[in-house]
């Protein structure tokens, strides 16, 4: 009965494979389980379709069957007579859903951000241990990835993260590396002396760590520029507000005009400056003739202002002053 019933299954397969069409081997194959079947390997092969022969490669991966050897898997499912089409081998690719390995790293960094109150992920930098490898998941897997376990060292800004992918299995991908909160800092690109004018050329924006800002935050590029350096400046250095101040438009030892008002009656005369100054500095100047050092404030390049002191008060005045 048994092998009566086999050849009633043979013949059957034969004769819907006859209907469709010969059985051909197929050049490529893309499955989606961990299986392989006929129907995967040959086109028109009827009842035997869904026969399994072979395991699928990983996930993700592709691998190459010898084409002899489906011929042999399906004599077996009942395929007697496969058009092998002149092929010696056929390529079997385990599809996948892909979790890239910059998806990793941004969900790494929302869960830290999250869990340790880190600002922002996209201004935390990650460095792995080990570099980080794309995730393959079964085309009919639904699940996401969760955090099972996460761990972070804020004084040694050390990490350790666990994500799992709920199900039967518990699959687990661990990750551990470092995490730094980082802000964007303008930074100097040459060395600027005490004084000299920062001009667009000679910043770049890059992102340090937050903790190099403690004192002072630093400041962004557009309120930097046209700025000069109060001191020394090194290159690579990020700006922070003390480390500027206003160009200055009085050099000492220049020649100035000296700008001298009161009501009624505007003098100027020619002095030398005995000091450096930006716009509203009050700064020493020498006036050449009486040898005198009189104190104006930098109103323009080359021009300081003195201003009258103001007039004193009338006797009448200072007595009542002194009566009250």
């Amino acid at each position: 009965m048994r092998i009566a019933l086999s050849l009633l299954l043979l013949a059957a397969a034969a004769a819907s494979a006859a209907a469709q069409g010969n059985p051909r081997l197929k050049p490529q194959a893309i499955v989606a389980s961990d299986i392989v079947r006929v129907g995967d390997l040959v086109e028109n092969a009827g009842l035997a379709s869904s026969t399994p022969i072979f395991r699928a490669p990983n996930l993700g991966e592709t691998g190459t069957v010898p084409a002899r050897a489906v011929v042999d898997a399906v004599r077996a499912a009942g395929l007697i007579a496969v058009d092998t089409r002149g092929l010696s081998e056929i390529t079997v690719t385990h599809a996948s859903r892909t979790i890239a390995a910059e998806e990793i790293e941004q969900r790494v960094a929302a869960a830290l951000t999250r869990h340790y109150n880190l600002g922002k992920p996209e201004n935390l930098k990650l460095t792995f241990d080990r570099d980080v490898r794309g995730i393959e998941l079964a085309l009919t897997s639904t699940a996401e990835l969760s955090a099972a376990k996460i761990n972070y060292d804020r004084g040694t800004r050390r990490f350790d993260l666990t994500f799992e992918l709920p199900g039967a299995s518990r699959v687990q991908w661990r990750y551990t590396g470092s995490a730094i909160e980082t802000v964007e800092a303008a930074i100097v690109t040459r060395a600027l002396a005490r004084g000299e004018l920062v001009r667009q050329s000679d910043i770049t924006v890059e992102r340090r760590a937050k903790s190099e800002f403690t004192a002072e935050p630093p400041l962004p590029a557009a309120e930097i520029i046209g700025f000069a350096a109060r001191g020394a400046v090194r290159a690579g250095q990020a700006l922070r507000k003390a480390d500027l101040m206003k160009p200055e438009i009085v050099k000492k030892n220049d020649m100035v005009l000296l700008h001298y008002e009161v009501p009624g009656i505007t003098l100027t005369m020619r002095g030398q400056a005995l000091e450096s100054g930006a716009e509203g500095d009050m700064v020493n100047v020498l006036n050449p003739n009486s040898k005198r050092t009189i104190q104006g404030i930098v109103t323009a390049p080359g021009r300081i202002t003195v201003a009258a002191p103001p007039p004193a008060p009338a006797p009448a005045q200072v007595a009542a002053a002194q009566t009250e």
